[in-house]
């Protein structure tokens, strides 16, 4: 089954949207503002922060770049007036990185004001090692300008460790993640151990310092080692915070962390580029693509498609 699973999901993006549709309805909040503040107030109800993200990536005209930064100016507002407790996560090259790295800054400048207006956040996604040095460059440029912003650094690269040292400090805010883009074994660890090894002492090295560790992993042996760490360090809870991509099914363990008082932020993408992110989604958990399936039929035998 395993094998027809992931067989099934890298077909996936052969098939018509509609077909698609049902299989990344778990990863997506919907297509719509409305939809996406909808699933941030049910997350909000069962105790967990949100993240919210427009999604899309490497716009190509600077029309593009202005309507998407006036669109997450627009999310902060409606994030304010409906009172939900939600961030927004964002990609430089949906503003403009690859146009130019100087309308990147100036777009992401003008978002930063809108989260400065609501003393709200702002975090930086991370992309592939091509825009590494123009996103650090500016998310320093970002922190000079309202400290309510933060960076993503990935495990897999082998710079992460020195990205740390050079930035930690009071002001660093920092989601650590695996990684997903394909890198050279030059620049990136390549074997599963070695990945995990570099996330643990990343994270560890932010909180030794003085910095804040937003964790965002699925890897139950991560999650375990670092809760077991910060315990032994006594760490307030205000240094750090788990994070998890919305519909990846380790609910279980992200209530337990709810339980002992951390902070656990929900990833919560929406908009209409849903399906590239979805397929993504599938192809690092192919067996959900059984899951789905099985609900699928079984909503089918009651009726309900």
């Amino acid at each position: 089954m395993s094998r027809f699973n992931s067989f099934l999901a890298v077909l996936l993006p052969l098939f018509p949207r509609w077909f698609a549709k049902p299989f990344a309805k778990p990863y997506v909040a919907g297509e719509t503002v409305e939809q996406a503040i909808a699933v941030a107030r049910n997350l909000n109800h069962r105790g967990y922060a949100v993240t919210l993200d427009i999604l899309g990536e490497h716009i190509h005209s600077r029309e593009a770049s202005y309507q998407i930064r006036d669109a997450y100016r627009r999310l902060y507002d409606r994030i304010a007036a409906e009172g939900v407790r939600s961030t927004i996560s964002l990609k430089l090259t949906h503003l403009g990185l690859e146009i130019d790295p100087a309308l990147a800054e100036e777009n992401v400048l003008a978002v930063l004001e809108k989260a400065r207006e609501y003393n709200n956040f702002l975090r930086i996604d991370m992309e592939n090692s091509p825009y590494t040095d123009h996103t650090l460059r500016i998310y320093r440029r970002c922190r000079d300008h309202y400290p309510g912003v933060g960076a993503v650094l990935q495990a897999y690269l082998r710079r992460t460790l020195a990205d740390i040292q050079n930035l930690n400090s009071a002001r660093f805010n920092v989601r650590i993640c695996k990684g997903i883009y394909r890198e050279d074994p030059t620049l990136a660890y390549q074997d599963r151990q070695a990945i995990r090894d570099n996330f643990i002492r990343a994270v560890q090295t932010v909180l030794e310092g003085e910095g804040y560790a937003a964790i965002a992993t699925h890897d139950i042996t991560i999650i375990d080692t670092l809760e077991t760490w910060i315990e032994n360090h006594a760490l307030s809870t205000d240094r750090f915070e788990f994070q998890a991509l919305y519909g990846v099914p380790i609910g279980p363990r992200l209530k337990r962390l709810l339980a002992k008082g951390y902070t656990v932020r929900i990833y919560v993408p929406f908009g209409a580029e849903w399906f590239d992110y979805s397929i993504r989604r599938l192809k690092e958990n192919p067996h959900i693509v059984g899951y789905i399936l099985k609900n699928l039929f079984k909503h089918k035998r009651q009726g309900r498609y």
